[in-house]
């Protein structure tokens, strides 16, 4: 891949675990696998050879408590999207890296001879605005689609910056999460701080104009683009985003790179790794997931065999008469040794509590 410069809890008790560990993001460094090839942030292109190792700056969400997030919010740098940081990660489709900022995502833009589609919008407006600027750089043609992986406010809230006639497409379940959850994690954001509050303030989440049930086209012109639904995991209306001919990956949170995954109550640990296995099959050659180091299919299978872990050791405990609490200790003990170099290792009790719950 070549990157180039170019212009048991209740759910509300889930939104702090899952927006806690985003507050509190720290930049980490990693070795990338033999062969793989990802992303050094911020804003850097990196061309990595196969086979050879290569040192990239990673990505942690790490958050022990809830109570120090007076102090990182502090530190943190402003949940503000990069301008002039956008790269290009295969023909069609360009990149704005996080650049490890907390509650920034990586921002697609995807370019067809007709449309184009972005991927997430930011924190608000003013990230919104920032998005739609970088995007005018690269589009060509009239028409303007957006889509976000997940209902969360700094993947979005920044679509009330885009003009009346762009399209939003979404799938009918994160409209749902969008109606039922929105208002109360949007509240949690704009609590933050001051800047949170400005970013956020009277900000409504963007009507759709397709909504979807498991999967919907997008001919762009030249570019097609599969944009799937298939269940809940991270979120229950996750929207995974596959550019077909560049074989690029817009993962959402489903996927990520050396950070657990944050599950919840809602979470179904089967059907995320079915949805693993489906990934997995696309043949991806670039993976983005919604924060962190951009990767390729790799991540996928790690991701994968990290899941797996947690279903089989809390499979084997609950056999054994262990409670769903006990079950969470003992695997976030075990799976944080055995995956040592990952970050936020606060969020594996969610994932085995949620293994727990499916196993009959």
């Amino acid at each position: 891949m070549l990157i180039e410069s170019s212009p048991g809890r209740d759910w509300k008790s889930w939104l702090i675990a899952i927006v806690a560990p985003s507050i509190a993001g720290v930049c980490t460094t990693m070795a990338a696998s033999a062969g793989s090839t990802i992303v050094a942030h911020p804003g850097t292109a990196l061309a990595a050879r196969a086979g050879t190792p290569t040192v990239v700056s990673g990505f942690s969400r790490t958050f022990p408590h809830v109570t120090r997030a007076g102090q990182e919010r502090a530190t943190s740098p402003p949940p503000l999207v990069k301008e002039h940081a956008t790269i290009k990660i295969s023909d069609h489709v360009y990149a704005i890296p996080d650049a490890n900022v907390p509650l920034v995502p990586n921002i697609g833009i995807i370019v067809g001879r007709r449309a184009t589609l972005v991927v997430d919008t930011g924190l608000g407006p003013r990230n919104g605005e920032a998005v739609l600027r970088e995007a005018t750089k690269v589009r060509r043609g009239r028409e303007l689609y957006v889509a976000t992986t997940h209902y969360h406010p700094e993947h979005s809230l920044g679509g009330a910056a885009f003009p009346a006639t762009a399209k939003f497409v979404r799938p009918k379940m994160q409209q749902q999460d969008m109606e039922e959850l929105g208002k109360d994690i949007q509240n949690t954001f704009a609590s933050r701080s001051p800047l949170h509050r400005d970013l956020l303030k009277d900000v409504e989440y963007p009507r759709a104009d397709i909504l979807f049930d498991r999967e919907q086209p997008l001919d762009l012109g030249g570019v097609h683009v599969s944009l799937f639904w298939r269940g809940p995991m991270h979120t229950r209306g996750d929207t995974l985003i596959f550019v077909d001919e560049d074989k690029v990956l817009f993962s959402g949170d489903v996927v990520m790179n050396r950070t657990f995954l944050a599950a919840g109550p809602a979470s179904s640990i089967k059907t995320w790794l079915a949805t693993l296995d489906e990934l997995d099959g696309l043949h991806a050659t670039v993976v983005v997931p919604s924060h962190g180091a951009i990767g390729d299919a790799s991540l996928i299978g790690r991701d994968r065999d990290y899941l797996r872990a947690v279903q089989l050791r809390v499979t084997e405990l609950k056999a054994q008469g262990k409670s769903a609490d006990d079950s969470a200790q003992a695997v976030t003990m075990e799976i944080q040794a055995r995956f040592s170099d990952w970050a936020a290792p606060m969020r594996i009790g969610a994932a085995a509590r949620a293994a727990y719950a499916e196993i009959r």
